[in-house]
């Protein structure tokens, strides 16, 4: 259960069209993520999965039934926002039975999916607690354990760990990936961080403007992007970009090479620049490279232990087949 069909959907708000015709399919036990700048539309596309927006036209299908006009509740789908909306006055086990004691469960009912949800999340020791005795790791888990209850055919997560800092993010990233192979259960995510989509996504669908740029898997969008947008967006740091005729003598308008596929020498190579700004990580350290004629700086991860200092000279050699290539249009050749 949880096969999701988006078939032709739009989205208007008055005159102004926010989501062109998209078609998608999500397959039953997929972790897929929506990812793309702010106001791309991924969470109005969310949104409108959930019934919390009104489809301007198309269809969306639910386990092969037409849900286009089903309110939310009917739609047999969990949602986890960015905010806990957790109720202070209760504690955890209560917070976490209220939409079963909201739907009439028998009370055995309640304590029994309760206690399958606190064990699967580790909040066994706090269900006695309050929000807000509790961190904001923790806070989320009741939230995530308050959707696990209703046993959705699939749960949809907003931003869910934007409100977190990067320690928390990194731990929660895990547990939900953990959640989802012990579950078993499509899960629709999104967020604006690359870094979650890559790590945690069966599938990457990639938006900007509201249009689908692509979908795959987080590898087939790492090593072939079907576009400047995607290879630009996807990878962290970012692809370094280069037109002219280092683009031209290799049969493109615009290459394109990820940091980690430039060698960097004091002795020899093919572009040389100087070095200005090094990010020095422990294991790796990113030079960011300048005046080499190329573009305005050239992004390489080199080894932690590379000694360059502001001012080196070095020269960088890309791996040539690592380097992608572009036409005019921004189209992967």
């Amino acid at each position: 259960m949880g096969r999701i069909v988006l078939d032709k959907v739009v989205k208007r708000f008055g005159d102004v069209e926010v989501i062109p015709p998209l078609d998608l399919t999500i397959e039953e036990g997929e972790f897929t993520v929506f990812v793309g700048p702010s106001g791309c539309g991924k969470s109005t596309l969310l949104r409108l999965i959930a019934g919390l927006e009104d489809v301007s036209d198309g269809a969306i299908q639910i386990d092969g039934q037409d849900a286009t006009a089903l309110p939310p509740a009917q739609r047999r789908l969990a949602m986890v926002f960015q905010s806990y909306a957790l109720y202070p006055h209760m504690s955890v086990r209560k917070n976490i039975a209220f939409p079963l004691k909201m739907a009439g469960l028998p009370k055995e009912e309640q304590d029994r999916r309760v206690a399958a949800a606190a064990a699967a999340l580790n909040l066994n020791d706090y269900l006695d607690r309050r929000p807000g005795q509790l961190s904001g790791g923790q806070r989320q888990r009741v939230a995530i354990g308050r959707a696990i209850v209703r046993e959705p055919s699939a749960f949809l997560f907003d931003e869910p760990l934007s409100n977190l800092d990067a320690a928390l993010r990194v731990g929660m990233r895990l547990e939900i990936s953990e959640l989802h192979k012990r579950l078993n259960t499509t899960m629709v995510y999104v967020t604006h961080d690359q870094v979650e989509a890559m790590t945690m996504a069966d599938k990457i669908v990639v938006l900007h403007a509201g249009v689908i740029e692509q979908v795959g898997s987080p590898l087939e969008l790492y090593h072939e992007p079907r576009n400047l947008f995607v290879a630009g967006f996807i990878g962290s740091p970012k692809m370094n970009f280069m037109t002219g005729t280092e683009a031209t003598s290799r049969g493109a308008h615009t290459i394109g090479v990820r940091p980690e596929h430039i060698t960097a020498s004091f002795d020899s190579g093919a572009w040389k620049g100087r070095v200005g700004v090094s990010e020095h990580l422990g294991s790796d350290t990113f030079l960011h490279v300048l005046d080499t004629g190329l573009a305005e700086s050239i992004t390489v991860r080199v080894d932690g232990e590379f000694s360059a200092r502001h001012g080196d000279t070095v020269w960088l050699t890309p791996i040539e087949d690592k380097i992608h290539r572009f036409d005019e249009k921004g189209d992967r050749k």
